[in-house]
């Protein structure tokens, strides 16, 4: 299925055409009711990239670094890869509502776009394609709304499409993640809408982690709550065995943790708070990017032969700036996007995406 996915979206940027109008064209529309402190290692070069076959073109939002792939975007939400490699990439722009694929020194196009509310945190938080993408051209997405946090279907030429309605909204705690786990099951984690006695509701969609199994338009059956008890900035990252992780920000500490079957178990806290902001499996290391600290860290997986958990490394450390959601390829490779123009210190060709390939992971158990 991904595999299949990766292919269509490797064509889509793969030749030499420009898609701004195209895209300037591309309207959504409004919804209506029925709408479709840790040892730190030394920094890791980033992974090569293929030899250019002519000179880089010239312009404002072309950066000198190989590793970065994706230039000039608005502040961003989500990535995934879009291709095995980690040189395509597939992008949330969080404040306009577009998903952009993209590589190194373009082209540029516009997948899907959703009218959003971007103050604060929110507005195009995350998103999954279709399980039949290559078919049905349908991308799920996790955005906000002036009502609220919600779970919408994004169809070519039509209008969002609401899923799931009536997750709470706030001034900031916003972010969250999603995920299809199976063909027919979309795994969405939502933050707390600045409200830590939410997530820890029953009745409330705050904080939690949701498995959605109805795709129809419309009212929808309650989702299955498989945890609860989440801050903000929630992040998922599933390795290939299926376990999920998740990362997130409380009052006192950022964490990660593991989903098992009692409830969510804490594998590390970081009690200085450099603001997790996304999380990526690679090569048995759980990986985390922050905002505020600006660094990758890595700690090494569990299992169940050696359950202990030591000390984050640093893997990457203020390269980039201010570091949002992270995705990882079974290569090893991350994609981290940047949100320097939210909190940072944008530079020119902000927000950027880079390629990273960590050296070792996280921490050894020699």
């Amino acid at each position: 299925m991904l595999v299949t996915i990766l292919a269509v979206i490797t064509l889509a940027v793969g030749g030499c055409a420009n898609f701004t109008e195209q895209d300037r064209q591309r309207e959504a529309g409004a919804f209506t009711p029925n709408s479709r402190p840790s040892g730190q290692a030394e920094p890791t070069p980033p992974p090569a990239t293929p030899r250019e076959t002519q000179p880089p073109p010239s312009g404002p939002c072309v950066d000198p670094d190989p590793a970065v792939i994706a230039t000039c975007l608005a502040s961003t939400g989500g990535l995934m890869p879009g291709d095995d490699q980690g040189e395509v990439t597939v992008v949330a722009e969080r404040t306009t509502g577009k998903i952009i694929t993209t590589k190194r020194y373009g082209p540029e196009r516009v997948l899907a776009q959703a009218p959003v509310d971007a103050s604060g945190d929110g507005g195009l938080i995350d998103f999954a394609f279709s399980p039949t993408y290559s078919q049905d051209r349908l991308i799920y997405a996790l955005i906000t709304t002036p009502s609220d946090n919600r779970v919408v279907r994004l169809a070519p030429d039509d209008v969002p499409k609401p899923i799931l309605t009536g997750i709470p909204k706030g001034a900031t705690g916003n972010m969250g993640s999603m995920f299809f786990r199976t063909p027919t099951e979309l795994i969405v984690a939502t933050g707390d809408a600045g409200d830590p006695a939410a997530a820890d509701n029953p009745s409330s969609l705050a904080g939690k982690v949701l498995a959605i199994t109805s795709f129809t338009s419309g009212a929808n059956p309650r989702p299955r709550i498989l945890a609860d008890g989440f801050g903000s900035s929630v992040a998922l990252c599933p390795n290939e065995n299926g376990t999920i992780y998740v990362a997130d920000q409380k009052a006192t500490e950022d964490r990660v943790q593991v989903l098992e079957e009692g409830g969510p178990k804490v594998l590390w806290t970081w009690p200085d708070k450099p603001q997790i902001a996304g999380c990526g499996v690679a090569n048995g290391s759980i990986f985390v990017s922050t905002t505020r600290t600006q660094r990758i860290e890595g700690i090494r997986e569990p299992t169940r032969e050696d359950p202990t958990v030591t000390a984050p490394a640093v893997v990457l450390d203020r390269r980039y700036g201010a570091l949002g959601r992270m995705t990882a390829l079974p290569n090893g490779v991350l994609q981290v996007a940047t949100v320097n123009r939210q909190v940072g210190d944008p530079k020119p060709t902000d927000d950027r995406v880079f390629r990273f390939l960590p050296q070792g992971g996280g921490n050894d158990r020699t």
